[in-house]
């Protein structure tokens, strides 16, 4: 019966989001009776992004949808400023450390399954483990409170070959500590969710990229979306990094880190973050408990309540609850927003480096939330 469920899910999440989207705009409603963002509402999100909108510029794509109801999806600006190629919300940004949320869900679909569970210790299932993380759980990996080491500064200075997610394995026999005991305390590390992808592909037999596609894309209705692995796949609608200089934009699309998987490595559109969303919420991808671990709080030892779930941030704006991550990454800065009492998702993807996210983010939100 489970089965039958979760495919019929899928089967309306996929039909909801036919956006048929063609252009750089599209405000058509996802279903029957449902509302379009008003010309003024319209208006205002165009004002937020008039500084995307000019000519030879990196842009940005923007989706709002109310359930399971688009209210307004619009590109600005350019996915590649030397082809002059304009965004839509088919575009396929950078997600950055928006991908968290995906790596998250890969870990609770194999503990449905009942290949892992959250408490197993991460060197029992994943070779290479240093002996001082030997108490480090995946719960811990997923919440950041594992007090791992940051892998960035073991890279050291200067050029040199792009790091994969083995490779911050292999960075960590480099320290001989962690940062603090697991579970007593909590700060943000990339290092856990590079080892979760491996983690995934020690228990799934494949590749990260592999098991994203068949368990968690294919369910969500994201059929462009990937673990990007660079002469392995191809990015369809694909925009890239920008930064501005002294001379105009520069495309600075990729650094040292961009070929870690797990802590910021999937591309995605706009229009597929908000059917994620919708399949997070019509149970089509994991179960609604896996949804529930997912968006609460963790628990220090300590019984001190963080703000961070498995791969989302928890918090309120304008005293509305909200679910949410950003990824900060070279030439890209990205956004998904979920306000559960009020059925909203907020998506703002750019592909420029010092885009104000949390400013755009917010202000998207404040025009469609209910005072």
């Amino acid at each position: 019966m489970s089965v039958v469920i979760r495919h019929d899910a899928l089967r309306i999440v996929a039909t909801i989001f036919a956006l048929g989207v063609s252009g750089v705009s599209t405000t058509a409603a996802g279903q029957a009776g449902s509302t379009e963002a008003t010309p003024a509402q319209q208006a205002q999100v165009d004002s937020l992004f008039r500084d995307f909108a000019g000519p030879g510029v990196p842009g940005a794509a923007v989706v709002v949808a109310r359930g399971s109801a688009i209210l307004l999806a619009k590109g600005y600006g350019l996915a590649d400023v030397e082809h002059e190629a304009p965004v839509s919300p088919a575009t396929a940004f950078r997600l950055a450390s928006v991908t968290k949320q995906f790596t998250a869900a890969s870990i609770l679909a194999l503990v449905e399954d009942g290949s892992l569970r959250l408490d197993d210790h991460v060197a029992d299932v994943l070779p290479g483990v240093p002996a001082y993380a030997a108490g480090v759980s995946v719960r811990h990996l997923l919440a950041h409170t594992s007090g791992l080491p940051d892998y960035e500064p073991l890279l050291g200075k200067g050029d040199g070959p792009q790091a994969t997610d083995q490779t911050v394995l292999e960075l960590l026999q480099h320290v001989k500590r962690l940062y603090f005991k697991p579970g007593t305390s909590w700060r943000y590390s990339n290092t856990g969710y590079a080892l979760l992808a491996l983690i995934v592909e020690a228990k799934s037999g494949g590749s990260f990229a592999a098991y994203l596609r068949r368990r968690i894309f294919d369910r969500a209705g994201m059929p462009t979306a990937v673990a990007h692995v660079e002469g392995v796949d191809v990015i369809a609608n694909r925009a890239y990094g920008h930064s501005k200089t002294a001379s105009g934009w520069k495309r600075t699309d990729q650094n040292r880190t961009s070929a870690v998987l797990g802590d910021g490595g999937i591309y995605a559109s706009a229009e597929e973050l908000a059917r994620w969303s919708a399949a997070l919420d019509a149970g089509a991808v994991l179960t609604a408990e896996s949804v529930r671990m997912a968006t609460s709080p963790e628990v220090l030892t300590s019984g001190a309540v963080t703000a961070y779930g498995f791969g989302w941030f928890l918090d309120k704006h304008r005293g509305h609850r909200r679910q949410r991550h950003e990824g900060d990454s070279i030439g890209f800065r990205t956004a998904i927003h979920r306000y559960p009492d009020d059925r909203l998702t907020v998506v703002v993807l750019t592909n420029r480096g010092a885009a104000p996210i949390d400013g755009l983010s917010d202000g998207v939100a404040n025009i469609f939330l209910t005072p």
